[in-house]
């Protein structure tokens, strides 16, 4: 049985997340209901009177006891060449201080990250962030009684920066339950454990600050914000609340030092639960895809579309349909360009990002129903969703003379899209959406959201064209070299289909993610 509780990246965000790298001779950090009558029902002229029940600070103790067996300490080996491990899952977010790391030896060497994890079955699978084991070649758990277990990596999602592991035991062992992360109210208390700096089984508690926080960290960013302080190394740990439930993965702060300021983030569990799903079936993550390009509707247009508010003053919701992708499911579905996207499956869609996370989460295969609105009238279609990684022509790129891949997957540079990556309309080329694990292009050090902008010398500006010059490149020499844009810097990267991607330098552009 799980374990209960029975007593009931304009500047760009600073941000890091919270696991603790090791190497050398130093320590290299890197960052890794109440409610339910408060509001009025109209306003008066009168103060807000709150009609919650005084309530004291709760008594963790019991919680606490009962939680922490679950818990685990993460170590991890990261590959010496690789450009993205450990701590690094926001590598994209510039450090606001300087890095121990460029004290390390020049010689290359395996380094040590630490993190945290939770146990999820008592048969041993392991929940913890991407980054913390992203280019690990060994893995171990470390229980809260000390004992030490060898770890495998059963899958990764870079996506939303969760991985699963698995670690054999002898005996069962204690587990915690994944929550209802829907129910989470701003307000309500919550403890986080992990490992911070090496210090395994530290708690911490606060309240849950915010819902939906987008930090720019992924297309998919809907995390919660927590004041219960967050340190480097409580990456992958729970966020759990009274009644034992974790409703979240420790994941980032956002720092102007590279300590705790009381603004943590953690993925809610309902993502981690379709993530570690998919994971332990498959060892991968597959996703819907609809097809639209949308975009955020400014009251002015609101005005021109004839739309109204859901109450008077509130900003206007919806995603504003601005292209319709050739033969996909929502181009299939008659949706067309100036359609207003308001309900997906009769839930509400606020924003083009919130209709982004809603799509990817539905299975594909399945129909789903959009309302929407097309010239003031509302309108329900049905779409018929398909695979994510499939849908599109840049669904992978590079096939060889003998069909080799070298593992990406590929989108093109849409408006949206350049929001994410703080990238304006000078900037050309094709985003790097996805890398599959262990592939020649992981070995290379390519990761999701650099922008591809040349295969050799010849300049890129579409999926399709990145795929056509790699392949031809494969066929004449088995390797490609790709001018990236990464964090505003230009960079060179070898592709290799030999193998020989190990050696692959991509040289001081890549200071501020720790390598």
């Amino acid at each position: 049985m799980p374990v209960q509780n029975s007593s009931i990246r304009q500047a760009r965000k600073r941000f890091m997340t919270t696991a603790t790298i090791l190497a050398g001779l130093g320590a290299v950090a890197f960052a890794s209901p109440l409610g339910a009558n408060l509001a009025p029902a109209a306003f008066a002229d009168t103060p807000i009177q709150p009609t919650s029940p005084n309530r004291t600070i709760p008594d963790f103790v019991t919680l606490v006891k009962q939680v922490k067996p679950a818990v685990v300490s993460i170590t991890a080996m990261i590959r010496p060449d690789s450009s993205d491990g450990g701590d690094q899952g926001m590598q994209q977010m510039p450090f606001p201080f300087p890095f121990p790391f460029q004290m390390m030896p020049q010689q290359r060497q395996p380094v040590e990250a630490r993190g945290s994890g939770f146990i999820v079955s008592s048969d041993g699978y392991v929940v913890t962030n991407n980054h913390v084991v992203k280019g690990a070649t060994k893995v171990t758990a470390t229980l809260e009684d000390g004992t030490t277990l060898q770890a495998r990596v059963v899958g990764r999602d870079p996506k939303t920066d969760i991985a699963l592991l698995k670690v054999n035991s002898t005996k069962k062992l204690p587990f915690v339950e994944l929550g209802e992360s829907d129910d989470v109210q701003p307000g309500e208390w919550v403890i986080a454990v992990g490992n911070p700096y090496g210090l395994g089984g530290t708690v911490t508690a606060g309240i849950i600050s915010a819902l939906g926080r987008d930090i720019g960290d992924g297309p998919y960013d809907n995390f919660f914000q927590v004041d219960a302080p967050i340190n480097r190394g409580n990456s992958g740990g729970p966020l759990i609340t009274q009644d034992g439930k974790v409703i979240g993965v420790n994941t980032a702060i956002f720092s102007p030092s590279g300590g705790s300021i009381g603004i943590g983030f953690a993925i809610p569990s309902d993502i981690v639960k379709t993530v570690v799903s998919q994971l332990q079936k498959t060892g991968h993550v597959t996703r819907g895809y609809l097809g639209v390009e949308a975009q955020i509707i400014s009251q002015s247009m609101a005005n021109a579309l004839g739309l109204k508010p859901a109450s008077p003053g509130a900003p206007p919701a919806g995603a504003l349909v601005a292209n319709v992708t050739p033969d996909s499911p929502a181009s299939k579905a008659g949706i067309k360009a100036g359609d207003v996207i308001t309900k997906l499956n009769g839930k509400t869609v606020e924003t083009p990002h919130a209709l982004a996370v809603k799509v990817a989460a539905i299975t594909p295969g399945t129909d789903a129903t959009i309302t929407l609105l097309r010239n003031g009238s509302p309108k329900d279609v049905t779409v018929h969703v398909v695979n994510q990684s499939t849908a599109s022509s840049a669904s992978s790129a590079g096939a060889g003379s003998r069909g080799e891949k070298i593992g990406v997957s590929l989108a093109p540079l849409t408006s949206d899209m350049r929001q994410q990556l703080g990238l304006d309309h000078s900037v050309h080329g094709v985003v790097v959406s996805d890398v599959q694990p262990g592939s020649p292009a992981d070995q290379a050090g390519l990761r999701p959201g650099d922008v591809i902008q040349a295969v050799g010398d010849q300049a890129v500006e579409t999926p399709s064209a990145t795929v056509t010059a790699v392949t031809a490149a494969l066929k004449a020499r088995h390797a490609v070299l790709l001018r990236v844009l990464r964090d505003g810097q230009s960079l060179f990267v070898a592709v290799s289909l030999d193998g020989s991607n190990t050696d692959n330098s991509t040289g001081p552009s890549f200071d501020d993610d720790g390598q």
